[in-house]
């Protein structure tokens, strides 16, 4: 089972920029994706965006597209989140997640089997 860590979250104003970092251990042979979700007080789950583990190919919901970009380390052990141009409704607590997969799987797939603790982000003036 693999652990997932998140942070880098915080309190930041409206246009402001914050990068989160998801620390994961445990792999085991096979590829997988992994990916940053979020959940806002009173709503569901939103998947944001993924990650191939191997390739670095990524994918992510047209609603963080040009603001949010996904990365990893050469390594694939550690993948970032970097927010940028935060707006207020980006306030969630945002999740990293790993499906054992070889691509990116759809954000409501139940391939997404291992969770990180999420953290805060919060974007207020």
């Amino acid at each position: 089972q693999l652990q997932l860590v998140e942070s880098g979250g915080g309190l930041v104003q409206p246009g402001g920029s914050l990068r989160l970092s998801c620390v994961a251990s445990g792999f085991t042979l096979g590829d997988y994706a992994i990916g940053w979700f979020r959940q806002a007080p009173g709503k569901e789950r939103e998947g944001v965006s993924c990650i191939r583990r191997s390739t670095g190919s990524t994918t992510s919901a047209d609603s963080v597209k040009g603001r949010f970009t996904i990365s990893r380390d050469s390594a694939g052990n550690t993948v970032y989140l970097q927010l940028n141009s935060l707006k207020p409704e980006d306030t969630a607590v945002y999740y990293c997640a790993a499906a054992r997969i070889s691509f990116c799987p759809t954000f409501n797939s139940n391939w997404w089997a291992s969770w990180g603790q999420g953290t805060q982000v919060t974007v207020s003036s």
